[in-house]
Formats: structure tokens, sequence, C-alpha cells
């Protein structure tokens, strides 16, 4: 069975996901990037066999990577098979990609019986949250930033019931951004 990754970057140590139009967020872009970071992303990208999002996360990267030749993402990211899940999306016309409805966990189900790799989950915060509170991660990779936020979005802030981890492994990078990786106990 296949595993779903919730990736969530820019996160800072107190909790909060950095949205747009914050300190924090402001802060997430202009922190150099490390490229032992960016060689680790490229790989955990390229590895699973397909991305999930909400619509947010998707009218975002859908605008975004098919012209942005020069990121190191672009490529792998344009290529890769993504399924959006979304009520009010009409359309999805970046590169193969297909729209998902109805029962979220149903069809998390359906994706983690079915083809090989990881399935790797990008926020944004509302679709991420729905995986956590549906109990469907098995694994969280957060790029937690040298960064307290004191407030905003919290990725945890209803969980519903406890849960067991473990933790896999914690990666610093040169840049203050540690990448901790946890699994279900």
């Amino acid at each position: 069975m296949r595993t779903l990754v919730l990736k969530m970057s820019d996160y800072s140590l107190d909790g909060v996901v950095a949205v747009e139009d914050t300190e924090f967020f402001e802060f997430c872009r202009e922190l150099p990037d490390d490229p032992e970071a960016l060689a680790r992303n490229r790989r955990a990208l390229e590895r699973a066999d397909v991305h999930i999002m909400g619509r947010a996360a998707y009218e975002g990267m859908a605008g975004y990577f098919p012209t942005a030749d020069d990121h190191p993402y672009a490529e792998v990211m344009n290529a890769v098979p993504k399924a959006v899940f979304s009520a009010t999306l009409t359309t999805a016309d970046w590169n193969n990609t297909v729209i998902v409805r109805g029962d979220t966990a149903a069809a998390i189900e359906k994706l983690k019986r079915t083809g090989t790799g990881e399935i790797l989950a990008h926020g944004g915060i509302g679709f991420a949250r729905s995986l956590i509170g549906l109990d469907l991660v098995d694994e969280y990779r957060l790029a937690v930033f040298p960064w307290m936020a004191g407030s905003g979005r919290t990725l945890f802030g209803d969980l519903g019931k406890p849960r067991s981890l473990t933790l896999e492994s914690a990666v610093p990078f040169g840049n203050g951004v540690v990448e901790l990786t946890y699994r279900r106990a």
C-alpha cells in the first residue's frame, strides 16, 4: 500500500504555516536557498508517483510552474501526475492533472491501493488540515524555519484525537531550516 506524505514548507518553530501577505511569508521568501535542501526536495518530488493538492494550492502552482523555466522544481512539477481535490474547480489545464470530487477519504484510500511510489500531498493549509482531520497522513515532512510567528494559521490546531508518531529524521540545513520527518507509530 502506498504511503501518503504531507509536505509542509514554510512552517514556524511555534507551529504556524506561512501565508501570503504576512511577515513570516516574506521571511521565508527572503531566506537564502540551501543547495542541499533544494536537492533533497527535488528528490522527494521525483520519488512521488502522484502529487495531490487542494484547489487553492493547485491554482497557485498551476499559475506559476508552467512558465517558471528557471525554477529548480518546474520540470518535475510540470511532468508529474497530479490530482486536485475540489468541489468547485471545473477545469484543470495544468499538464497531467485530474480533478477529484466527492469523498476525500475514499479517494485517498483508492490512491493508496493503486500504483507504486509515494503520494505527496502539498498544501494549502485547508486541504492539509482536512487530510490530518481524516487521519489519512502516513508521514509528515515539515520544513521548520527559524522563526516564531506568534499567531497565525496552525496545521494541527484541531486534531480531534491524539496521534503517536515516530521521528524518522531531522535534517538541518545551512540556512537554519530543519526538515523534520515523522511517521505513524
